[in-house]
């Protein structure tokens, strides 16, 4: 069996898996990480979404040999002890979610969309950035508010560039 080698939320971590395991499976069932969920097995629904190497990645879909020496960041090492990541904490305050099940897959995705336009996208941009993840709870309009909101905290309110 092959070993896996990667840097999971900061911290090294290692695993003789079988080559068909994948990302998810690694970070749930070897280092019992579980924020990251499955729900679909398809990269359809989002719930698994993870960064790898500061980009947002399906987990459930992708092999963990493929990301063997990669950095890899899960919803559990978004925030710094007691304290809750801005995008963690805007879902909190502004209720973008319900039952919670693709909470840490949006918050995820949220991140990296921030990232990625470096400051407060709009509404559009949110949206069609969530095309990959689906809640099944709610009408998006609180998580769209949430990750507006979240993002003004992530970049003190700077304008995303179009």
């Amino acid at each position: 069996m092959p070993k896996v080698t990667m840097t999971v939320n900061g911290t090294s971590a290692s695993a003789d898996v079988e080559p068909r395991t994948l990302l998810s499976q690694f970070l749930r069932d070897h280092l019992r990480l579980t924020g990251t969920h499955v729900g679909c097995d398809t990269s359809q629904c989002g719930a698994c979404v993870v960064h790898v190497d500061g980009r947002a990645v399906k987990s459930c879909t992708t092999l963990a040999v493929q990301w063997n020496g990669a950095s890899v960041t899960t919803i559990e090492g978004l925030a710094s002890g007691d304290q809750l990541h801005p995008m963690q904490e805007a879902f909190r305050e502004h209720h973008g979610l319900q039952c919670g099940f693709c909470t840490p897959g949006m918050i995820m995705a949220a991140v990296d969309m921030v990232n990625r336009h470096g400051g407060v996208p709009d509404e559009k941009t949110i949206r069609e950035g969530l095309e990959g993840n689906i809640c099944r709870c709610t009408g998006y309009h609180n998580i769209v508010k949430a990750i507006g909101a979240g993002a003004a905290a992530m970049t003190g309110g700077k304008q995303a560039a179009e």
